[in-house]
């Protein structure tokens, strides 16, 4: 097979099940790197391979871009898409739940464009999976926010770094949308809705997003697919807004 392929992480389920359908879509070979399999044989056939990954492990990462190798001997794109999010105040915050989340969404993001820059070739690009919350502070939020600050700032370094070889990074800023993972985070105690995140969801979009709505996963997938075609060929560094203009910039 010399089929263009891409790796993403988490791309099982949530936004990334929808990035992971767009590729497929666009006719990719795909490498889903996750912790928990699942069996999409049915959804996609042999255009999927699944691959479990703990994306903290450097070590996972290398062995993703070894089965790309492999099966297609080639990796054109490396979307680090795996990551979690917890509200929690300051006096509530821990060393596990530092640990839980740094290494989750920072140095995995870490990990997986360094696997990437090892095999990606002049034309290949990263897609890191940021946030608003990389570009804003907002309360009892500090530690994901932190997170994904510095994931802003691994995309517009390593742009410059890797740009030379005409490897191109760049990331992506949802808002809310409601996956399980974000659902199931909006019933801790200290997020801002515990009772209705439904609720809480359309409420945010009526009252702070220029379209009166927020993405769906599939537009953000969308945009995905066109970071990593040709048309954006001149696009690096840029940690660009998907939220239907909550955060006008």
């Amino acid at each position: 097979m010399k089929k263009k392929t891409v790796i993403i992480t988490g791309g099982n389920k949530g936004i990334g099940l929808s990035i992971t359908e767009a590729f497929v879509k666009a006719g990719f070979f795909v490498i889903i790197g996750a912790r928990s399999k699942t069996d999409l044989s049915k959804k996609f056939g042999r255009k999927v391979m699944f691959i479990k990954t703990d994306v903290s492990r450097e070590s996972s990462h290398k062995l993703l871009v070894k089965k790309a190798k492999e099966k297609t001997g080639r990796l054109d794109v490396y979307i680090n898409n795996a990551g979690i999010s917890e509200w929690r105040s300051l006096k509530r915050i821990n060393q596990e739940l530092v640990d839980k989340l740094f290494k989750t969404n920072l140095v995995g993001t870490i990990w997986g464009c360094k696997a990437a820059a090892s095999i990606l070739k002049k034309g290949g690009c990263i897609i890191n999976m940021s946030s608003l919350a990389g570009k804003r502070g907002t309360a009892n939020n500090s530690l994901y926010c932190a997170s994904k600050f510095g994931v802003n700032g691994i995309t517009q370094s390593l742009a410059k770094e890797l740009g030379p070889r005409g490897i191109r990074v760049n990331s992506i800023c949802t808002v809310l949308i409601p996956t399980d993972g974000l659902l199931k985070a909006l019933k801790s105690k200290d997020s801002p809705s515990q009772k209705n995140p439904m609720d809480f969801i359309n409420n945010f979009a009526r009252q702070n997003a220029a379209l009166k709505r927020l993405p769906t996963a599939r537009e953000v997938a969308e945009v995905c697919v066109f970071l990593a075609s040709g048309e954006a060929s001149a696009i690096t560094g840029q940690n660009i807004n998907v939220d239907c203009g909550v955060l006008p910039q």
